[in-house]
């Protein structure tokens, strides 16, 4: 590779870093069954949020619950962009 090429290729590549950096982080969700028997959700954050099915169900009743908690707590709640 002559050193005009090498130069070409190092810019083409310090482009395309800085068009990845600058694109929001895309995370599909998912759900998978864990090595133990839990449901895990990938896909809200760093790690993956695993809890057993009778905790999901507990906590998905409690929907209505956790809805209007974040509606009353809303000043105080903080989001993450």
């Amino acid at each position: 590779m002559s050193d005009d090429d090498m130069k070409a290729e190092l810019e083409r590549l310090r482009a395309e870093n800085e068009k990845l950096k600058q694109r929001p982080a895309a995370r599909a969700t998912g759900l998978k069954v864990s090595e133990k028997g839990g449901l895990s959700v990938y896909g809200l954050g760093r790690f993956p949020v695993t809890l057993y099915k009778e905790q999901w169900t507990k906590l998905l009743d409690m929907a209505d619950e956790i809805r209007q908690f974040i509606k009353e707590n809303d000043d105080k709640l903080k989001t993450k962009e």
